[in-house]
């Protein structure tokens, strides 16, 4: 509970960011997405006649966390739907909190953009709430990049919970320091986004703080249930990520790859634990 209290308090700046920039939108997907995970969670738990342990805070988190990843246009019973998928499919059919092999938030997400195609448009001008394209929408159409200043405070379209990189920044922050996220995993994943986009010519600080890479690599990604144990895994893992968003995005009909990099590798990484486990690092108690 006490690290699950640590990741809201973390993602706090961010939902304030959101609040801001996407008003009641924002508002009502975040409180549908949470209430939705967490009577799911305890609706499941009945079901099963297991105790009930929506105490431990770790639906609020999930459902957080997926709310902060939609469009501030995703219609309210899509997003229910999706955060039930994420506490159902994405967590409880794994045996619940610590066995789930795929992140539960990115999961819900990818339900969403699957099985409900549009529903992640229009992306919405923050504040204006106009219809509008996102930063990577226009740098894949046109190859204009968005202005860096706008792209740290977070006024630019996109997910609700995406667009600050500072307010993303802030959070994590708080998370290393009281060691509830793993600073190795972003760290591998950013500095490959760094390396890949200079060796194709493009700025890397827009490519940085464009799209989900920041919510995903700060936040989804360290978690330590779906993470690998050790040290030279979390480098590894990170790196693949960082290598597998910016291949959609160069690649891919997308313009965005960042969920679907992070649950390709969540896949990848008993494998990983299985070749890079060492008495030394395979602990996870001081690192979320």
């Amino acid at each position: 509970m006490k690290t699950m209290r640590g990741m809201l308090l973390a993602l706090a700046p961010t939902t304030l960011a959101a609040l801001w920039f996407y008003r009641f939108p924002a508002l009502w997907l975040i409180i549908i997405s949470v209430a939705t995970a967490v009577g799911a969670e305890a609706l499941w738990q009945k079901i099963y006649k297991k105790p009930v342990k929506t105490k431990d805070l770790s639906a609020v988190v999930t459902g957080l966390l997926f709310g902060l990843s939609l469009s501030p246009s995703v219609p309210l019973p899509v997003a229910a739907a999706g955060a039930a998928f994420a506490i159902i499919v994405g967590k409880q059919i794994f045996g619940g909190f610590g066995k789930n092999l795929f992140n539960p938030a990115l999961s819900g997400r990818l339900f969403v953009v699957l099985a409900f195609p549009g529903a992640m448009r229009p992306w919405l001008d923050p504040v204006l709430l106009t219809t509008a394209a996102t930063p990577l929408q226009i740098f894949r159409a046109e190859g204009i990049t968005a202005p860096l200043a706008a792209l740290f405070v977070g006024n630019v379209p996109g997910s609700i919970g995406e667009t600050s990189a500072v307010a993303l920044l802030v959070g994590f922050m708080w998370l290393a320091y009281k060691k509830y996220a793993n600073w190795r995993i972003p760290t591998a994943c950013l500095l490959t986004t760094v390396v890949i986009a200079l060796a194709a010519g493009d700025d890397p600080v827009f490519h940085l703080m464009s799209g989900s890479l920041l919510l995903g690599a700060l936040f989804m990604a360290t978690d330590p249930v779906t993470s690998p144990r050790t040290q030279s895994g979390r480098w590894l893992f990170g790196a693949a990520i960082g290598a597998g968003t910016m291949a959609m995005r160069y690649w891919s009909p997308l313009p965005e790859g960042t969920t679907f990099a992070i649950l390709a590798f969540n896949a990848v990484v008993p494998l990983i634990n299985r070749f890079r486990v060492s008495p030394s690092s395979s602990s996870r108690r001081s690192d979320r």
